[in-house]
């Protein structure tokens, strides 16, 4: 019997890199004239994996993510690893807005591509296997073509493809 190839599909964010976007971005926001006295600040917490915005305005809160957002990518990471949550009023007029970076490939989203890999009639079999997928094929081209397939789809987080033997 061929010895079968095989991949992982896994979701992670270097945080040591999200440290260091986080750090030019609060660097920016002392030095730059429209946000330096505007009152906005931005915290990090590695522990819990969240990134929190508090700023006097809705207005104010958008320029601070514009600038982590645009820090993150100089850095190298894919927006759609960081999933911000909805204003929340804080004291007086100000807002918070706490975002989480996510890592790893949740229950319903593994679901999903291994159905979506299934769907391809290709001869492969997927595992899921806690926080990330196992494909594995007795040809390489099969596997070559479910990544290409998954790199054309949108499942709202970043995906990784390593261990490919």
């Amino acid at each position: 019997m061929a010895k079968e190839s095989s991949f992982d599909i896994v979701s992670v964010v270097d945080m040591q890199e999200v440290d260091n976007a986080f750090q030019q971005a609060r660097k920016e926001i002392a030095q730059r004239y429209d946000l330096k006295d505007s009152g906005a600040e931005i915290a990090l917490d590695k522990a819990k994996q969240t990134i929190t915005v508090s700023a006097p305005a809705d207005f104010v809160a958008k320029q601070v993510i514009d600038v982590i957002g645009s820090k993150l990518i100089k850095r190298g990471i894919d927006l759609t690893a960081v999933k911000w949550g909805d204003a929340i009023a804080a004291t007086g007029q100000s807002v918070r807005r706490v975002a989480t970076v996510v890592n790893g490939i949740d229950k319903e989203t593994a679901g999903k591509i291994n159905k979506d890999v299934k769907a391809l009639k290709l001869k492969c079999k997927v595992q899921i296997e806690g926080d990330q997928l196992r494909v594995s094929s007795a040809s390489r081209d099969t596997l070559q073509e479910v990544i290409a397939f998954l790199k054309g789809q949108d499942y709202g987080q970043p995906l990784q493809y390593v261990n490919y033997r």
